[in-house]
């Protein structure tokens, strides 16, 4: 493997990841309608608070995910994250590909861009091409 590639794909990846977070979790701490309506679509109460809560901890595994040491505890914090708005719209039967994939498609975003970035989390999950 080209360790430059891999490495400036890594953090392409992630930084990608890294900027929807950020905006995700930071239209969730001002109190606006379309938040708000989406939580209520969602079938959650339809509070600022409840919003809030989840910005801060859409922000919090963001930051905890853009700093290597704490990159690996992000990256579960966060796949804990899209695995709950998996369920939600798996629940509301929303469109497979659009809504209820998207979670999938950050989360591989995440953990690729974790894996391409991290030597350390390359050797505690490493990909092999030969049986073992």
């Amino acid at each position: 493997m080209n360790t430059g590639a891999a490495l400036w794909t890594g953090r392409a990846l992630s930084g990608i990841a890294i900027l929807f977070l950020t905006v995700d979790g930071a239209i969730k701490l001002v109190p606006i309608q379309p938040v708000t309506d989406s939580l209520r679509e969602l079938g959650y109460p339809a509070s600022d608070s409840l919003a809030r809560f989840i910005g801060v901890v859409t922000l919090l595994g963001t930051a905890l995910y853009a700093w290597s040491r704490t990159a690996l505890l992000g990256a579960v914090l966060l796949t804990g994250l899209m695995g709950g708005a998996i369920a939600s719209h798996l629940r509301l039967d929303h469109p497979l590909f659009s809504h209820t994939l998207f979670g999938v498609w950050l989360g591989l975003f995440l953990w690729v861009g974790l894996w391409l970035r991290l030597p350390h989390v390359r050797q505690a999950l490493p990909i092999s091409r030969s049986a073992p």
